[in-house]
């Protein structure tokens, strides 16, 4: 097998990945990324394509957030599924997102949609593909960001135990089989953007039923609050 060679990512995600690295269509991403980013614009910015890994150590991890892909317009992605960066106006995922949150556990409406202090506190927001063509959704789907991260979602499962995983949509649901639900947590719902929200997001109390099973755990709850 050919030596692994790590992108810029967190000392402890370099062994858990170790495998995933060296596989070949890690390799055949690698060469696609770099064929594209030639004559296009890619996002995020390649410093943040691994940001939810250095953000949440693999040894903090608690909760995992699945999203689908990058959001694709000038400034919004940062390496954080349903994330923006500071001063970035909200997607309407986002906003769907932040109206549940406050209905749930009444958190108020934040000014910033940048979600770091859930990273921060263990909470992995891991998109499946880590990258976008500018302007362009789900153009780099199918390029082998899918195998790095089904990779991912498999090693948490295997290494940890209790992880609650937050599975949004019919894509996110896709994944269950890659989780040990005797070990885990899985709670399903619609996806929070503006087509699906109202058919079984809103009201699914994620958030709270989060913290309830961290806490049964003995595990410390997550502050949602982002306007503290």
């Amino acid at each position: 097998m050919t030596a692994p060679v790590h992108p810029q990512i967190e000392d402890s995600w370099k062994t858990v990945l170790n495998q995933a690295f060296a596989a070949p269509s890690f390799y055949s991403l690698k060469e696609f990324l770099l064929q594209e980013k030639k004559d296009k614009q890619v996002f995020p910015p390649g410093k943040l394509i691994f940001n939810a890994f250095n953000l949440t150590p693999f040894d903090k991890i608690k909760v995992v957030i699945l999203g689908q892909d990058p959001y694709h317009d000038t400034g919004q992605a940062h390496g954080l599924c349903f994330s923006v960066p500071d001063g970035i106006a909200f997607p309407k995922s986002l906003i769907n997102i932040f109206h549940e949150l406050h209905n749930d556990i009444g958190c108020p409406i934040p000014q910033s949609g940048n979600l770091e202090k859930w990273a921060k506190q263990g909470v992995l927001l891991l998109n499946a593909t880590l990258t976008v063509r500018a302007h362009e959704p789900a153009s780099h789907q199918n390029h082998g960001w899918e195998q790095f991260t089904d990779s991912v979602i498999s090693a948490i499962s295997q290494q940890k135990e209790n992880i609650v995983f937050l599975l949004w949509g019919n894509f996110a649901k896709a994944k269950i089989p890659l989780i040990d639900t005797g070990k885990h947590h899985i709670l399903t719902a619609a996806h929070p953007s503006p087509l699906a929200a109202s058919r079984g997001f809103f009201g699914c109390k994620h958030f709270s039923k989060t913290n309830q099973i961290l806490v049964q755990h003995g595990i410390t709850p997550i502050d949602w609050d982002l306007t503290k």
